[in-house]
């Protein structure tokens, strides 16, 4: 588990794994990497729905994220698994809905699973899926992901020490 010198992994979830987790975890790697830390913290990211498996991420989440200097192209929708909670110490859930689904997924669940802005400096609740609500939606969910993601990415290294 976590501690000085151990690696610690980040999931972020959403419902289709095509918008808000891929743009979360692209920010979240860009993050990570900028601080040397890539071999200390892995990330990835999944959704509780099955819609939009081996897809790639959203076109507005690719093009949001290029403008910030974040590269999506690599992304591939997945699926929660029932083992993720074994490889990953943050399941980090863009709303209330990806933690009650996570949650029913893996009855017992031993992980915290938590919402993204309850990282954010600005203010709790749910990140809105900006599917299909054009790209002001997008940008908006950038800004909640970056400023969250970085308040996160301290907590995640005061955890390891």
């Amino acid at each position: 588990m976590d501690g000085p010198g151990r690696t610690t992994g980040i999931l972020f979830v959403c419902l289709g794994n095509i918008c808000r987790s891929p743009l979360a975890h692209g920010v979240m790697e860009a993050k990570v990497a900028e601080r040397g830390l890539a071999d200390r913290i892995a990330v990835d990211s999944c959704g509780t729905g099955d819609w939009h498996l081996g897809q790639g991420a959203d076109p507005g989440s690719v093009e949001v994220a290029r403008r910030n200097g974040v590269d999506l192209s690599r992304h591939r929708a997945r699926r929660f698994r029932r083992s993720d909670p074994g490889r990953f110490r943050w399941i980090v859930c863009m709303d209330r809905s990806n933690v009650w689904n996570v949650r029913s997924m893996v009855p017992g669940l031993q992980v915290d699973t938590v919402l993204l802005r309850d990282f954010d400096p600005e203010g709790r609740g749910d990140v809105p899926d900006p599917w299909g609500r054009g790209s002001g939606a997008f940008e908006e969910v950038y800004r909640i992901v970056e400023r969250s993601c970085e308040v996160l990415l301290d907590r995640v290294l005061e955890a390891l020490g």
